[in-house]
């Protein structure tokens, strides 16, 4: 059985957006923001999926 991660990385929205890994961590930072986390604190896979209007489905695809 294949553990599935929930957390998510730059790197992953650089696969699913086709923008820069720097991009990807300014929207992890604008997302943190947005839901009152701290810096310390991840993003989850449901979380960055409600954010972006993406379907979560369509995000597990691009995430290893």
């Amino acid at each position: 059985m294949k553990l599935k991660r929930i957390i998510i990385y730059p790197k992953d929205i650089q696969r699913i957006t086709g923008r820069s890994e720097r991009y990807g961590r300014k929207l992890l930072q604008q997302i943190r923001f947005e839901l009152g986390k701290d810096d310390h604190q991840l993003v989850t896979i449901h979380e960055f999926a409600d954010y972006a209007g993406i379907d979560l489905e369509q995000v597990e695809e691009f995430i290893d």
